[in-house]
C-alpha cells in the first residue's frame, strides 16, 4: 500500500492529526540529521583531512543520496521498524500514542545533543515507540518480539562487528603500508580519508532515513483509520522529503558530537581514520541489505575504538567511552519511559 502526494496533502488540509504527526515526524528527522549525521564525519574533520563547514555540507549530500538510494534498492529496514510495534486497535489513541513518542525522542536527542553525547537515534527512536504502545496495550503486547530480535543483533553487530572490523582494517593498512614513506602517504589518505566519511554519510542516509520513513508510514496510515497494514511501498515523494529535511538537520552542524567522537576518544593520524570510516561503512552495509536495523552512532564510534585499540589500549579515552557507553544504556529505558509517560499524557489530554 502507498499514498500520492497529491492525496496526502488533501488529508493535511483535513486531517489536523495527520499534520501533527507529519510535524513531529519531520521534527525527529531534522533532529537526526542535527544529532546523528555528524558522527559520520567526525573523523575526516578530526584529521583536518577537511573543513568542518566543507564536512557538513557534504554530509548533507551524501545523507540525501543515501536516503534515495538505498530505499529504492532495499527497504527491509523500513518494514522492520513499521513492524516492531503493534499500533492496532483504536487508530486515534494509537495516533496519540505515536505523536507522544515522537515526542519523546525529540526530548531525548535535544538533551544529548545540548552535553555534547552522541547517543543513538536509532535506538532512542526504538525505544520512544516500544514505550507508547506498551502504554497504548497496558502491557508488552503492543511489542513484536520477532521484530524486536533484531535490534539485539544490530546492537550486537553495530558493537562486536564494528570494534573487529576498525581493528582489522587498520592493521591490514599498515601491513600494506608498512615499506611506504608516511610523508607520500599523507595526500594518499587524507583524499581517502574524504571518500571515508562521504561513505559514512550515504550509509546514514540509508540506515537512519529507512527507520524514519517507517514511522511517517504508520502515521499516515494511523491518521486514516488502517492501523491493521501489514505491508506498503515507500512513494519516492516521501524519500525525497525526508532526505531534504535530514539534509536540513545535518547543515545545522553538530561540531559538539564531532569533537566528542572524531577528537576526545581517540587522537587518530588520516590513516587511521579512513579505516575507521571503512569498517563502519561496510558494517551498515551489510546491515541496510539484510534489514537490521543497527545505530549509526554505535557502529561508527566502536569502529573509532577498534582503530585505537590495535594500536594500544591506553590510546582509547576509555573516560570519554564510558560516558558514551552509559547513554547507550540509559537510551532504552529512558527514552522508552519517556515515551510511556507522554502517551499516557497525551491520551488523557486528547
Amino acid at each position: 500500500m502507498t499514498i500520492l502526494f497529491s492525496d496526502y496533502l488533501s488529508q493535511l488540509i483535513d486531517n489536523p492529526a495527520l499534520l501533527v504527526t507529519a510535524i513531529l515526524t519531520l521534527g525527529v528527522i531534522l533532529v537526526n540529521g542535527w544529532t546523528d549525521a555528524p558522527n559520520a564525519i567526525a573523523t575526516c574533520v578530526s584529521t583536518r583531512s577537511i573543513s568542518p563547514r566543507a564536512a557538513i555540507l557534504m554530509a548533507a549530500v551524501f545523507n540525501f543520496l543515501g536516503v534515495l538510494f538505498m530505499t529504492l534498492v532495499n527497504a527491509t529496514v523500513a518494514q522492520t521498524i513499521y513492524k516492531m510495534v503493534d499500533f492496532g486497535g483504536n487508530s486515534h489513541d494509537a495516533l496519540i500514542a505515536l505523536c507522544a513518542a515522537l515526542f519523546a525522542i525529540v526530548t531525548w536527542a535535544t538533551a544529548a545533543w545540548w552535553f555534547g553525547i552522541p547517543t543513538s537515534e536509532s535506538h532512542a527512536l526504538i525505544a520512544g515507540i516500544s514505550g507508547a504502545a506498551i502504554a497504548l496495550h497496558n502491557g508488552l503486547g503492543g511489542i513484536n518480539g520477532s521484530e524486536w530480535i533484531k535490534v539485539i543483533y544490530g546492537l550486537v553487530l553495530s558493537t562486536c562487528i564494528g570494534f573487529g572490523s576498525g581493528w582489522i582494517f587498520v592493521k591490514t593498512i599498515e601491513i600494506i603500508f608498512r615499506k611506504v614513506d608516511r610523508r607520500r602517504t599523507t595526500g594518499i589518505f587524507k583524499n581517502a580519508q574524504i571518500l571515508g566519511g562521504a561513505a559514512m554519510a550515504f550509509m546514514h542516509g540509508a540506515q537512519d532515513g529507512q527507520k524514519f520513513m517507517g514511522v511517517f508510514m504508520l502515521g499516515i496510515f494511523l491518521a486514516n483509520g488502517q492501523g491493521t497494514v501489514t505491508s506498503f511501498v515507500i512513494p519516492i515523494w516521501l524519500m525525497i522529503l525526508c532526505s531534504v529535511v535530514m539534509a536540513l538537520g545535518t547543515s545545522i552542524g553538530g561540531y559538539r558530537i564531532i569533537k566528542a567522537v572524531g577528537m576526545d576518544m581517540v587522537k587518530l593520524e588520516k590513516y587511521q581514520g579512513f579505516a575507521a570510516d571503512l569498517a563502519a561503512a561496510s558494517c551498515l552495509l551489510a546491515s541496510s541489505l539484510t534489514g537490521i536495523p543497527v545505530s549509526t552512532t554505535h557502529t561508527k564510534t566502536t569502529s573509532i575504538m577498534g582503530v585505537g585499540a590495535a594500536k594500544r589500549l591506553s590510546s582509547v579515552n576509555w573516560g570519554v567511552v564510558k560516558e558514551m557507553v552509559y547513554t547507550w544504556i540509559l537510551t532504552f529505558p529512558g527514552c522508552g519511559l519517556i515515551g510511556y509517560l507522554m502517551a499516557k499524557l497525551f491520551m488523557m489530554i486528547f
